[in-house]
């Protein structure tokens, strides 16, 4: 915005900017708003101070099995990315059912895609205090299926899975 007085007569016109001055008091700036680049040298804003009250704790290790079982064993995910959370005979296991896909989700109908698999429910039982027996329902559409595991902690309180199950693959109806 520019501003013209004239003073006097006898004086070229004066010409002042008011881009980044204040309009007087009470009034709004004028100027446009502050920038808010991210990528700006001064590095991206900081978090209002409430933000990190509302963080969410990580999941329960039978959930985060439960959907690390169900990206394997729906082929979105190789077997060997579980190499280390699981012990020789629940990895032989997955070794085993992984090339079938048992969780992939299947065509439903004609040109159809059918929906990714999700896990719907995930339960537990603690038969001691380092072992969890856990059971997840995935669902796929309108299809249900069962999946058992049991992990056990080790030395290094790390849980690893020691058993795997799947319910069966054919429907029971």
């Amino acid at each position: 915005m520019t501003v013209t007085t004239e003073s006097d007569t006898r004086t070229p016109t004066r010409t002042r900017s008011l881009r980044g001055a204040s309009t007087g008091p009470g009034r709004p700036r004028t100027g446009p708003p502050g920038r808010r680049d991210s990528r700006r040298p001064a590095g991206p804003r900081a978090a209002p101070a409430s933000a990190g009250r509302f963080r969410a704790s990580p999941p329960a290790p039978h959930e985060w099995f439960a959907e690390q079982l169900l990206l394997t064993l729906s082929g979105r995910r190789p077997v060997h990315a579980l190499l280390g959370h699981a012990l020789p005979a629940a990895y032989d296991r997955l070794v085993e059912l992984a090339p079938q896909a048992p969780l992939r989700p299947t065509a439903s109908g004609a040109g159809r895609r059918a929906p990714a698999p999700a896990v719907r429910h995930c339960g537990l039982c603690r038969p001691r205090p380092d072992v969890i027996e856990a059971f997840a329902r995935i669902a796929s559409g309108e299809r249900l299926r069962a999946l058992a595991f049991r992990l056990e902690r080790g030395g290094d309180a790390r849980w690893r899975c020691a058993a795997l199950d799947i319910g069966p693959s054919s429907p029971v109806w």
